[in-house]
């Protein structure tokens, strides 16, 4: 097929890009912004790259538009691919139905720490042998893409963004994840939700698609992921944190005040040591 996507330099879109084109389509794409090193890695890719959204980047008509969550109405391409009557889907909508099925999905969702964290356990999962497929938030370093199909098991950088404007769910209820890793949650994207309560119950939405044999996993002592899981829970939960807290199974035992060194322990038993060029409680935390 001929995909074409609108909005095709953001981070996701970007990525979902070289998916579709790891799976076999023609890809081409129009952003208002083409700039590296997104655009870099698209074009070593093959993808073809257009300047704005003309409705002659349409034509001859695609077999399918992929629209990013930055299209409005009033575009001119949004507007013609509308008046032509061309099919088209959203970003989260095409990546569970072309890549996900069949995988064991880790979602990694949070205000913060989610390209990071992203990477680490994709990096991680490929270590260990396990050929991961993964879309991260950006260009990472350690692998040559941000994206790729992979093997059973598929890493996403999970937003609770809207999906596009006509589909106002959350980026990440599309991906039905098996494992849940939820970093941290406070008030954010004030353009689209009024309130933290509001980003809470996106996130029970997402808590609630989680399987009863899957596994949701959390840093401890964070009220608003808690209150999120007393809204309703079905899924083991596993907790983390950094030393000496009791609610924890898995906690991280510094042995370098700068996070740069630290031991992992699982119930009390020692499992491994970190170190490494990060440094920060953050990093640890992630």
């Amino acid at each position: 097929m001929h995909l074409h996507i609108l909005g095709i330099c953001g981070t996701f879109m970007g990525s979902l890009a070289l998916l579709a084109r790891e799976l076999g389509h023609t890809v081409t794409g129009s952003d208002q912004n083409v700039y590296p090193p997104m655009s870099t890695q698209l074009e070593a890719a093959g993808i073809e790259l257009m300047q704005g959204y003309a409705a002659s980047h349409l034509q001859p008509h695609p077999d399918l538009v992929i629209v990013g969550n930055a299209m409005k109405r009033g575009i001119e391409a949004v507007e013609y691919m509308l008046n032509q009557g061309l099919p088209y889907v959203s970003g989260p909508q095409f990546l569970a139905q072309h890549v996900l099925q069949g995988k064991h999905v880790l979602a990694v969702a949070g205000t913060h720490g989610k390209t990071t964290t992203t990477t680490m356990l994709s990096w991680i999962l490929d270590q260990a042998g396990l050929n991961p497929g993964f879309l991260i938030g950006g260009v990472p370093l350690g692998f040559s893409q941000s994206a790729r199909l992979g093997g059973h098991y598929f890493v996403v950088e999970a937003d609770e963004y809207d999906s596009a404007f006509f589909d106002k769910r959350s980026k990440f209820v599309h991906y039905q994840p098996r494992t849940a890793i939820l970093n941290n949650l406070e008030f954010d994207h004030a353009d689209i939700f009024d309130s933290l309560a509001d980003i809470q119950r996106q996130f029970h939405h997402l808590v609630r698609i989680i399987p009863s044999e899957g596994r949701i996993i959390l840093p401890s002592g964070t009220p608003a992921l808690e209150a999120v899981l007393t809204m309703g829970c079905w899924t083991p939960v596993e907790r983390t944190a950094l030393q000496n807290d009791p609610t924890a199974g898995w906690q991280a035992e510094l042995l370098a005040a700068d996070g740069s060194h630290f031991a992992i322990t699982h119930e009390g038993i020692w499992q491994g040591t970190v170190e490494w060029t990060m440094t920060g409680n953050h990093n640890v935390a992630n």
